[in-house]
């Protein structure tokens, strides 16, 4: 049995919001708090989907916020150095970071499906 879940998906999606935005904007490659805790994945106890829902709508903001704020989104921005980083130092425009966060949320939207599918047993290749 799985413990992962559609709300530790959506959880795991504000947090990488919440952190690759903060990258963006900082821009000093330095680590954001929080970014490599394993925690993020699941529902701990007392959360609930509404307020993880709520949570990741307002990380989407602050993003767009953020974005706005920028004058130009071919800015070069440090990443910070994580266990998989290659030993020299990677920088990637700010551009690069929201398709970065674009591909992250496609990527676990195929996740949720095969959560959503696996409960209620329907495909969506045989939707019409």
């Amino acid at each position: 049995m799985s413990e992962l879940t559609l709300g530790g998906i959506v959880k795991h999606l504000a947090r990488g919001e919440r952190v690759w935005t903060q990258i963006m904007v900082k821009g000093d490659g330095e680590l954001p708090e929080g970014m490599l805790d394993l925690g993020q994945y699941r529902m701990a106890e007392g959360e609930t989907l509404a307020a993880l829902l709520e949570e990741y709508r307002a990380a989407a903001r602050a993003t767009e916020e953020a974005v706005a704020a920028l004058a130009d989104l071919d800015r070069s921005v440090p990443l910070p150095t994580t266990p998989w980083s290659p030993p020299e130092p990677v920088h990637w425009t700010a551009r690069r970071i929201l398709l970065h966060l674009l591909r992250e949320t496609a990527h676990h939207a195929g996740h949720a499906d095969i959560i959503r599918e696996a409960l209620d047993g329907a495909s969506t290749t045989a939707q019409r």
